[in-house]
């Protein structure tokens, strides 16, 4: 369904309530209860038991208020998800755009620790682009990086939304890959372990030589001083590469 104005009411609720109790210039008296203190409640049950722990009802408990009460501020689950994930983003971290390669990569280490502190924010479905006052703030930190980099207007933009889903996205698979149903941690070396028993060289010939060349070299162990996994710093250096051949095959052409 769609606003008469051409704009979709269920993001326009999003916004309103991931904006909710911000400064705004509002006079009177403030609410008993508020988004805010509901989401900080959801953030703290999150990040002790996990997204699964996490209801209404015991929000409600935690606060010591009825679930209506909770549900007159924020009117569904899916919406509870979406302002618990943003304020557990945290501030996005302060970066020196002088050197872009380094902001870029201060940038993807404090979003990849955000995620290996948090993985519960890895399980809240995305529906739209976030658009919470935290989460519009690491785009904005990312997007001076990039901009100093000197992509321009839509460039930067897709540039910033295709290095988030890579972190994201390589932050869910090591989540997924690092635990079992059980919740026991897996090795990366049982993994391999477990896949090279199934591995036929003659099926997959690339396969089989990249992991004769980690093991052989010592890959798999290399981690940067900045604590990022190797195969995300190579991706991310990379990236930056590509970005930096593009800027300046655009300043030769014009």
């Amino acid at each position: 369904m769609t606003a008469r104005d051409g704009k979709d009411p269920d993001l326009r609720r999003s916004v309103t309530l991931l904006w909710a109790g911000r400064p705004e210039g509002q006079r009177g008296p403030r609410r008993r209860l508020t988004v805010e203190d509901i989401a900080q409640a959801a953030v703290r049950i999150a990040d002790a038991d996990g997204l699964e722990a996490l209801s209404m009802q015991r929000i409600a408990a935690e606060l010591g208020y009825s679930t209506m009460a909770l549900y007159n501020h924020i009117p569904n689950k899916d919406l509870l998800l979406e302002v618990a994930a943003d304020l557990g983003a945290g501030p996005p971290p302060d970066l020196d755009t002088t050197d872009h390669r380094q902001a870029v990569r201060g940038w993807v280490d404090a979003l990849w620790s955000g995620f290996r502190r948090r993985p519960w924010i890895l399980r809240v479905p995305l529906d739209h682009a976030p658009m919470g006052p935290h989460q519009l703030a690491w785009l904005e930190r990312l997007l001076r990086a990039l901009l100093a980099a000197g992509l321009v207007g839509s460039e930067a933009r897709a540039a910033a939304l295709h290095l988030t889903a890579v972190v994201r996205g390589a932050a869910q698979i090591s989540l997924n890959t690092a635990s079992t149903d059980d919740g026991l941690l897996r090795s990366e070396a049982d993994v391999e372990q477990l896949v090279a028993e199934y591995i036929d060289p003659e099926s997959f010939p690339a396969l089989t030589a990249v992991q004769a060349a980690e093991s052989a070299s010592g890959q798999r162990n290399r981690e940067p001083a900045d604590g990022l996994p190797f195969e995300l710093s190579f991706g991310v250096d990379r990236f930056l590469d590509g970005i930096e051949s593009w800027v300046a095959d655009q300043k030769r052409q014009s």
